[in-house]
């Protein structure tokens, strides 16, 4: 012990920390508050950028461990959905419809920029609907800062539709609106419309079978 008591009043003596010296040599703090306490103590340089840099790492090992952390969960909240059965797609999309979807017309449109959204709505459109793809017709919605031909190409791709599906684009020119969206909409958002190509079914019908399916979900929560 005196050994280790003479090597730590070295390192001491030069000018290291209580942690430096236990990193060293394994002597707790708290003996070494002992050992020392009546000795003056003056940090060298290297304990003088610990100390100064010390926030930053531990900045940079806190902000790891909270993205760690996000992507443990968000990998744990993938594994809880499962495998979506087609009741599952259907409940999801029934979702995204009452969150984003038109219910002041009798006319079914799902307006969105995120791209996941837009999928899972066409295939709930398509497979749950019953809808094909000359049912739907979609119209971007830009601002002056987006590029036309990249965002439709972009929307085209996501889609898996061809050119022909998509209107004329809407470009937003109102001058209070620009500042506010510059840049956080790189390619603007999607309105898809459902076209019925003279199928009531696929029209109207369905629009007040969907508003079925809301009412009779939101009921049952309400009702709980």
């Amino acid at each position: 012990m005196n050994g280790l008591r003479t090597q730590a009043e070295e390192l001491r003596s030069l000018g290291y920390s209580y942690n430096m010296i236990r990193e060293k040599l394994g002597v707790s703090v708290s003996t070494q508050s002992y050992w020392f306490k009546d000795k003056p103590f003056v940090p060298n340089k290297e304990v003088i950028n610990r100390i100064k840099f010390g926030p930053i790492e531990n900045g940079k090992r806190r902000h790891n461990e909270r993205v760690n952390e996000i992507n443990q969960l968000k990998e744990l909240g993938m594994k809880e959905v499962g495998r979506l059965s087609k009741r599952d797609l259907w409940m999801l999309g029934l979702g995204l419809y009452i969150g984003e979807g038109a219910k002041t017309t009798e006319m079914l449109r799902i307006s969105n920029s995120d791209p996941a959204v837009i999928k899972v709505s066409i295939r709930w459109l398509k497979e749950i609907c019953n809808l094909t793809d000359d049912n739907l017709s979609l119209r971007l919605h830009l601002y002056p800062d987006n590029n036309l031909d990249t965002s439709m190409k972009y929307w085209q791709n996501i889609t898996n539709l061809p050119a022909s599906n998509f209107r004329k684009t809407h470009i937003d020119r109102r001058v209070n609106k620009i500042k506010s969206r510059r840049g956080k909409l790189p390619y603007g958002t999607v309105h898809i419309s459902v076209i019925s190509r003279g199928d009531p079914s696929k029209g109207v019908k369905l629009y007040r079978r969907i508003n079925g399916w809301m009412s009779g979900g939101l009921k049952q929560i309400d009702s709980k």
